[in-house]
């Protein structure tokens, strides 16, 4: 298993931009998904990214505003976030499992994940 590290949460306004990042040694192996959880709300898929990064997919609800990607070299993933709503403050956490699923059982591995926070 991989020791997920994220970072780049953090208070934006709405419309603002973030980039979240989800770091381990080994990651390039794996593919990685985010999910988030809101206060009171269950964990929500949010998008997930194969190994190659040649495929992709993401929750209706950010699809045009939220983009993921992996810089392999690095063992990093990004989730950037675009046009941020006030729908979309929770806690994201990055996971990383064999191949990409909309779904929390096959991953792997948790980052403990860090807060967004929007402002209206």
């Amino acid at each position: 298993q991989v020791q997920l590290v994220e970072s780049g949460g953090g208070f934006v306004q709405a419309g603002d931009s973030l980039r979240l990042s989800c770091a381990a040694s080994g990651l390039s192996s794996y593919a990685v998904g985010w999910f988030r959880q809101a206060p009171g709300k269950e964990r929500e898929f949010v998008a997930t990214i194969s190994w190659s990064g040649g495929t992709t997919y993401y929750v209706d609800s950010v699809k045009g505003r939220f983009t993921i990607s992996r810089d392999n070299a690095k063992n990093t993933v990004y989730l950037q976030l675009n046009s941020l709503k006030s729908a979309d403050p929770a806690v994201y956490s990055c996971a990383a499992a064999w191949a990409t699923s909309r779904i929390a059982s096959p991953y792997l591995s948790w980052g403990p994940g860090p807060p967004v926070t929007v402002s209206s």
